[in-house]
């Protein structure tokens, strides 16, 4: 049981610390995955295009720096930007957003990516103090354990 604790303990330290230094190829990577789905957004119910959609919704953003990011897409010339992207669904018209001088006035003005990363990188130290507490407990399975295994092995030897 103790062998085990300590393999779940080493394999989430060394994700913690991959994590932490691969953090910018991780935000590059996002960032670059984030161009993608504006470049392939449609209206159908593909899940990156519901993703750009939630993200947008729920962190008052728009595209990737701003809600320009948009009209380089084919999305754009034919519908404009996402209703996603609207600060009211109710006065948010599809000409309006088919006229970026108009949509910026009805739409959010913010990039989703500087949102995005800096929400993770501020709920990042929650994150930690959770993985610490859950290391600490780990820790102390694992030191139980092998004092367990040792008070079983001589109390065996004192039996016969």
């Amino acid at each position: 049981y103790a062998m085990l604790l300590s393999l779940i303990f080493l394999i989430v330290l060394v994700a913690a610390v991959v994590g932490f230094v691969f953090r910018h190829e991780i935000k590059t990577n996002f960032e670059s995955n984030l161009n993608l789905a504006l470049k392939d957004y449609n209206v159908t119910a593909d899940p990156h295009s519901e993703a750009v959609d939630t993200i947008q919704r729920t962190l008052h953003c728009c595209g990737v720096q701003n809600y320009s990011d948009w009209e380089r897409t084919e999305y754009f010339s034919q519908r404009g930007i996402p209703r996603s992207c609207c600060k009211s669904q109710d006065d948010c018209s599809e000409k309006d957003l088919k006229d970026p001088n108009k949509a910026k006035l009805k739409v959010f003005v913010d990039g989703c990516f500087f949102l995005v990363t800096s929400t993770m990188e501020s709920k990042m130290s929650v994150v930690a103090g959770i993985s610490f507490g859950i290391a600490c407990f780990q820790l102390i399975g694992i030191i139980l354990a092998c004092c367990l295994s040792r008070y079983i092995t001589n109390n065996q030897y004192e039996m016969v």
